[in-house]
């Protein structure tokens, strides 16, 4: 990430030297392991340069640790020293680079080797055992952290506060839906001391703007298909194109061509038939899942997206063409809303 100043009292000074008028932008500076006690967000899209961000500070840290014993005393408290970094993987992220070495920090442009430290857990129990067990390594990065449960934001919190452990989260913070992940990406901005936005550029082939989001969609005919709204929020994607109406693709996108159908219906229709079939009158969810299933026009589903979506061509009307529309819309009244 870039960032860029402009002092106000500087301004006169360097215009009355007769230089014109400017920004001055700072570039990537190297990580500063001196300064402890840090909770670091890393977001943005992917393809945003989260990971690699990760990287550069594994890559600062191989040098700042061939320099003078002499440093340590900066870079040190209460026994764990922030040059000697450990990376942390989610477990159940492991289709995504699976040709890779297994200590590897990979990225879409390569990868870094971390020998012993790096490990794969899938909860904050399993960080703070590793952390136990890791006591002199002082900087963390923990990759996708927003897949944890919510108790993670308290245990880097704790550590970072009573040991001065530098975490660094590089992590989507927003879902296919552009809305917070769940708890934890909450949490994390509650107890986070830093934050590094980055974006990427739109992945539509006719758009070069700033991309913020992630976007979900399926394959069928060679047809662009956008997820529902209520399509599941977590589905493990990698990286390979699939043509397939059930297994998602993930790219991301600008405002105008990140398509999320299915927002409107699922508050104005499909939760208030889930909660009068949770009342015990079923008939109507019954018969608008049986109408999906059918991919009749006459649901309510789908004429809701024809009236939305009139112009002919519309790729959200595609959205359609996807499987087990029916069953997504289940799980999300059962799972997500408790119905």
């Amino acid at each position: 990430m870039s960032d860029s100043s402009r002092p106000g009292d500087a301004v006169p000074f360097l215009k009355s030297l007769g230089f014109p008028e400017f920004r001055i932008h700072h570039p990537f500076n190297h990580f500063d392991f001196t300064r402890a006690g840090r909770r670091i967000l890393v977001i943005g899209p992917m393809g945003s340069g989260k990971t690699e961000y990760s990287t550069r500070v594994w890559r600062d840290s191989r040098v700042v640790l061939r320099k003078s014993g002499a440093l340590s005393g900066e870079t040190t408290y209460s026994g764990a020293d922030r040059r000697n970094v450990f990376v942390v993987r989610l477990q159940i992220d492991d289709r995504k680079f699976s040709d890779y070495p297994d200590d590897a920090l990979p990225f879409r442009g390569g990868y870094e080797r971390c020998g012993p430290n790096i490990a794969r857990i899938t909860s904050s129990f399993e960080l703070e055992r590793l952390i136990k067990a890791n006591p002199n390594h002082g900087t963390w990065i923990i990759d996708e952290a927003t897949f944890y449960d919510e108790r993670l934001a308290y245990v880097v919190d704790r550590e970072s506060r009573s040991r001065g452990l530098v975490f660094i989260f590089p992590t989507l913070l927003l879902n296919f839906r552009r809305e917070l992940f769940n708890p934890t990406a909450r949490l994390l901005l509650d107890v986070c001391t830093d934050v590094f936005p980055l974006t990427a550029y739109c992945e539509h082939d006719r758009c070069i703007r700033d991309s913020f989001y992630t976007y979900r969609y399926y394959t069928v005919g060679g047809r662009e298909c956008p997820a529902l709204y209520f399509d599941p929020l977590i589905i493990i994607g990698g990286d390979a194109e699939r043509e397939d109406a059930q297994e998602p693709n993930y790219c991301t996108r600008c405002d105008a061509h990140h398509y999320l159908p299915g927002k409107e219906y699922a508050y104005l229709v499909l939760k208030p038939l889930g909660e009068q079939a949770a009342r015990g009158d079923t008939h109507a969810l019954e018969r608008e899942l049986r109408l999906i299933n059918a991919r009749s026009d006459d649901s309510q589903l789908a004429r809701d997206l024809r009236s939305r979506y009139a112009k002919d061509g519309d790729v959200n009307r595609n959205a359609l063409n996807v499987d087990c529309i029916a069953e997504r819309a289940l799980l999300y009244l059962f799972v997500e809303l408790n119905l």
